[in-house]
């Protein structure tokens, strides 16, 4: 596993710890502001790792279609972000 691969699956078991926190709160009927504020700071975190992951899809996938000379393989790479893009802004 590639350092930047092993570096997202890190805070996404942080996340999930971080998540199984915000149960344990509402659980323990903690202060609602003070779960809130975790459930952004989870949200924060998966913005995080969202961006990490597109940057490592744009380093190597989208990549890798530019290198290719495949125009088929590069239309395919790009119209897959722009679906992604489209279904963030929903």
């Amino acid at each position: 596993m590639e350092v930047a691969t092993r570096t997202t699956v890190n805070r996404l078991k942080r996340i999930e710890g971080q998540v199984r926190g915000v149960t344990r709160m509402l659980e323990e009927d903690r202060y609602c502001i003070d779960i809130l504020r975790q459930i952004q700071a989870v949200k924060a975190a998966l913005r995080k790792v969202e961006s990490e992951v597109l940057k490592q899809h744009t380093g190597h996938c989208v990549e890798h279609a530019i290198k290719s000379g495949s125009a088929k393989e590069q239309r395919e790479k790009f119209a897959e972000l722009i679906d992604l893009f489209e279904q963030i802004r929903k």
